[in-house]
Order: structure tokens, then C-alpha cells, then sequence
């Protein structure tokens, strides 16, 4: 078994962002253009030329990689969007590129082959055998497995994979097989995987009510809290709905991935990045997950045998989650 210090790879919505992964260390901080080519595509957040390229000097200057998502797919009408967005990468000397779709992969590796690729969550690929699909055809360096497989299956997965395994370690949860969802473009009539973002802010609303604070989406109201109830952001996936009287989480109840406890596991089998979800939080977030999650690698890297979860980590980590609670997610289930 490979014994190496995984990096930590944390999100960065805008320069802030950045700066506070760097400092609080991150080895690596993955960033969007400010357009449709990112799956956090949301007003106020992204990098322009101008930012990208002072983000970019920040970075490498400590000694730190950029990486940048180009996680959505492009349509036949606006196909050179995209591919303009994998030119400037390589112009700019971006570290790394995170895709998804083939068409853009396969431009890549033709146009940019010292371009160095990872295969985004986006792609669903969940078996080694695809990922040999996509390593043999494109050249992928490394792949971000979706949140989606069990402990078995991620150990199967990575002992087999021709490519690095970078897997999420701190963050929103999606229920859905990454690439895949359709909830938003049936509310919304945008597709997430399109426009890059699953609940767009213009169809958002948040409205005081004397039966508590609801949250719409189009208009659709998706959930109610209570005075004192922790509201994450309105997805429909992790929204309340009635069934046999009852309103309830049907599909998905708001909390975070944490993945603290099988850390040394994770070291144990070779993964080469944990991944921090959230380019769409604040820079005080992206500090202290990134802090919490430096200091616990570091820990087990040192001593695996002796390394515990502590209380401290865990106090900051619930306190910045969905619902204020974390869980592992699908790591944890006993079938495969």
C-alpha cells in the first residue's frame, strides 16, 4: 500500500478565496472562469483574466498549484466558449484543467497535449475501467471520483486505476450521480450541468412568513424552517416534501461530508488529493476547513497508528456544514 501524504485541494470563488487557501494551507486551490464553463457559475464569484493571472502569482509564488474547472458540457451552439476557455488555461500555464465532457477532453489533449488534464466529478466515472477509457484516449493524469461509492468500492477503484485518485473529503453532498441531474432544468428550465449551477440566483427566494422562513425556487416553495433551524442553500434535492401527510427529506437531508475518521485509510490506499467542496462559500470558510483538514493530514501522515479525530476539529467543521451536522456519506453503507 502507498503511504503518501495526499494534498489538500481547496475551493476558491474569487481572489479572497484564494489567498485564504494558500495561507492556510492548501497545496493546491481549483478556481472557474466567470462564465458558463464552471459548474459554480454564480454573480460575484469566479476569475476574470485579470484575477486569474495575480491569483496565479499568489499561488506559485508559495509554492502552491492552480487548478481550474472547466466542469460543464458545452452544447453544438456555443461549443467555442469552451474551447477558448481550455486555450486561455494553456496560455495562462495553468497547473492543471478539470473536464468532463469527451468532446472538450479530446480537444484538449490534441491542441494542448503539455496541458495536463484531471477528469472531473462531473463525468461520473465510477469504475477503473473508465477511468482506463479515459486515460488511454485523453491522457488524464488524474480523476475526482463521485461521492457515490462505498469504502470497497473506493479501495477496488484506486488499487486498479491507471491515474491518480483524488477523492472529496469536506463539503455539500450531492445525491445525485454527479453529471447526471435533472431536478434543476425541471423547476428552473436550466440545466446545471450546462449553466453550472444547480439552483441559479435570479430564480431564488427567501421569503418571512408567519409559519417560519421559506425558501422558493422559481417560485416552487421547496422548504420551511424554524426560527432557529440552520437553512442551507435552496436545492431541490435537499428540500422537504409531503409524503403520506408528512413533510420530511425524502431525498437528501442538509449536512457535509466529513471525512476525519477514515483519514488514515485514505492514506493507507494511495489517494493522492482530498478535495474541499465549496467555491461557492466565503474566504472565512475556506481558512478554517483548511486549516482543520492541513493539521489533520499532517497529524496522520506522521502517525497513522495513533492518529485520532479531534474534538476541536470537529466543533469547527459541524459549525460550517449544511444542517450543522457531517456524515460519511456513502463511504459508511455495509452493501455495495
Amino acid at each position: 500500500m502507498n503511504h503518501r501524504k495526499p494534498e489538500l485541494v481547496c475551493p476558491a470563488g474569487g481572489l479572497p478565496a484564494l489567498k485564504a487557501a494558500v495561507d492556510n494551507g492548501a497545496d493546491a486551490v481549483y478556481i472557474g472562469f466567470r462564465d458558463d464553463t464552471n459548474a459554480r457559475n454564480f454573480p460575484g464569484l469566479n476569475f476574470g483574466p485579470e484575477e486569474t493571472a495575480r491569483g496565479m502569482e499568489y499561488a506559485h509564488r508559495a509554492g502552491k498549484k492552480v487548478l481550474l474547472a472547466i466542469n460543464t458540457y458545452p452544447q453544438a451552439h456555443n461549443w467555442a466558449i469552451w474551447t477558448t476557455a481550455v486555450d486561455r488555461a494553456a496560455e495562462l500555464g495553468i497547473d492543471a484543467v478539470i473536464m468532463a465532457d469527451p468532446g472538450l477532453l479530446r480537444y484538449a489533449a490534441t491542441h494542448h497535449p503539455n496541458l495536463r488534464l484531471h477528469l472531473s466529478v462531473q463525468a461520473s466515472a465510477t469504475t477503473y475501467k473508465a477511468l482506463e477509457f479515459y486515460h488511454q484516449r485523453f491522457g488524464i493524469q488524474r480523476a475526482v471520483l463521485p461521492r457515490v461509492l462505498s469504502l470497497q468500492q473506493l479501495w477496488h477503484t484506486t488499487a486498479n486505476s491507471p491515474v491518480e485518485i483524488e477523492v472529496f473529503g469536506y463539503g455539500s453532498l450531492c445525491v445525485m450521480v454527479e453529471g447526471r441531474c435533472a431536478l434543476s432544468s425541471y423547476i428552473t428550465g436550466r440545466s446545471p450541468n450546462a449553466s453550472g449551477v444547480c439552483s441559479p440566483a435570479e430564480s431564488v427566494r427567501w421569503e418571512e412568513t408567519a409559519l417560519g422562513r421559506e425558501s422558493r425556487l422559481n417560485g416552487v416553495l421547496i422548504d420551511r424552517h424554524g426560527l432557529n433551524e440552520a437553512a442551507g442553500y435552496p436545492t431541490l434535492c435537499k428540500g422537504r416534501y409531503y409524503t403520506d401527510a408528512q413533510a420530511y427529506y425524502a431525498i437528501e437531508e442538509p449536512t457535509s461530508l466529513n471525512i476525519l475518521d477514515v483519514l488514515p485509510d485514505l492514506l493507507h490506499h494511495g489517494i493522492a488529493a482530498i478535495k474541499v467542496e465549496g467555491r461557492q462559500r466565503s474566504p472565512a470558510y475556506v481558512a478554517s476547513v483548511a486549516r482543520v483538514l492541513r493539521e489533520a493530514i499532517d497529524t496522520c501522515a506522521a502517525d497513522p497508528a495513533r492518529y485520532l479525530v479531534r474534538n476541536q476539529w470537529t466543533a469547527v467543521l459541524d459549525r460550517l456544514s449544511e444542517g450543522q451536522t457531517h456524515t460519511l456519506g456513502a463511504y459508511h453503507r455495509p452493501w455495495h
